[in-house]
């Protein structure tokens, strides 16, 4: 007979993932109605890139306050509250008419899911540490799942001519129900009252600075494939548009695949050999690229960037978790860095092909993934 201490441990695993899931497809749903959004504001290119720039942002700004709030309330109210705020803020990108008004709504949106992110990879560290074994990588596996649920509904919403408004608070309206049912089976946790409140604003420590780092890696390896795969294939290697949109298709579903599978390997090889092992699986990726002409190799390379880095980021927050008394304010330091990452990576990808070539900026990544690989070692337990 199954002990009901057993029970409620996994109905937290269960109740963590939906809430992972219900995270990703909220930027999902977001992410595929952008084109309706800039027609409604009435916005170019140019514009509609500092919009975009706005989420980043709000949650660079936001994070480090998680970590006083991780410290001050129950996790399961947390998470609960800061969900819900980050589902209802969907409801924002589709009201503004004006451009300025685009990037306020889109910096409140942006902080909301920075405070919503740490508190649920929080709790997602405190049921690995129950558990005794990797957990953290199926859990954003299925926000990767959720990611692509959000989008994929928003495609048939646009194709049957919804507009974002009335497909915004439908997804809300069941959003909102998800995210409630699944905070009943979360655990209830408060840190032990003898630890010291951590700073109302706290930036990353010294501790956390070498795990952001491996973050860093591979969230501008992600930022970067997600924002440029499609013009690479398009641009460089005359491609159709169908192939080009189906490489960013192909990629988001290999990282999603194995987030699944890596909880299985991280238990047999610990931390750092998988990372170490995901580093030289991007690198190859990476250097498929560069390196290769022919579309189905390049599609294959972005193919294995995305399982390489996949592991990566749970793993990362999974130690910064570990690194001290204040699990919050770890992640959110380590969250701070790597999406920071992931934020001024197009930019960068875009400045030096503009300098230069799109496969010179690729050369970029080659090098990063080999940084990854070495630096492996600061998730040693």
């Amino acid at each position: 007979m199954i002990s009901s201490d057993v029970l409620d441990l996994r109905r937290a695993r269960v109740a963590t993932s939906a809430i992972f899931a219900a995270h990703g497809a909220v930027t999902g749903t977001f992410a595929a109605r952008v084109p309706w959004i800039a027609d409604q504001v009435g916005v170019g290119p140019g514009g509609l890139g500092i919009a975009l720039l706005m989420p980043g942002v709000g949650a660079l700004v936001a994070m480090p306050l998680s970590g006083r709030l991780v410290y001050r309330f129950d996790l399961r109210s947390l998470v609960r509250v800061l969900m819900l705020c980050w589902v209802g803020a969907l409801l924002l990108p589709a009201l503004p008419s004006t451009l300025w008004l685009l990037c306020l709504t889109l910096v409140a949106y942006g902080a909301a899911a920075g405070l919503a992110d740490v508190a649920m990879n929080a709790h997602a560290v405190l049921v690995e540490e129950r558990y005794g074994r990797s957990v953290m990588s199926s859990f954003h596996g299925w926000w990767s799942v959720g990611g692509l649920a959000g989008s994929a509904i928003a495609v048939v919403a646009a194709r049957e001519g919804l507009g974002a408004p009335a497909h915004f608070a439908i997804a809300v309206a069941v959003l909102a129900v998800v995210v409630l049912v699944a905070s009943l089976g979360i655990v209830p946790h408060r840190p032990e009252p003898s630890l010291a409140e951590p700073p109302a604003f706290a930036l990353p420590s010294k501790a956390v600075l070498p795990i952001g780092l491996i973050g860093l890696c591979a969230v501008f390896a992600e930022g970067a494939s997600l924002d440029w795969a499609a013009v690479y294939v398009r641009d460089l290697l005359d491609s159709p548009a169908a192939t080009a949109a189906a490489t960013v298709s192909i990629f988001s579903v290999c990282m999603a695949v194995a987030r699944f599978g890596g909880d299985w390997v991280v238990r047999r090889l610990g931390p750092v050999t998988t990372v170490r092992i995901s580093g030289v699986c991007a690198t190859a990726g990476a250097l498929m690229i560069v390196l290769l002409e022919p579309v189905g190799l390049v599609i294959a390379g972005f193919g294995l960037l995305g399982i390489g880095i996949a592991v990566v980021v749970p793993l990362v927050f999974a130690a910064a978790g570990r690194s001290s008394e204040h699990p919050g304010r770890s992640i959110a330091g380590v969250a701070g860095i790597a999406y920071g990452s992931g934020l001024i990576a197009p930019g960068i990808i875009g400045g030096i092909a503009h300098l230069s070539s799109l496969t010179v900026s690729f050369g970029v990544i080659v090098g990063l993934m080999v940084i990854m690989t070495l630096a492996a070692s600061v998730l040693r337990r």
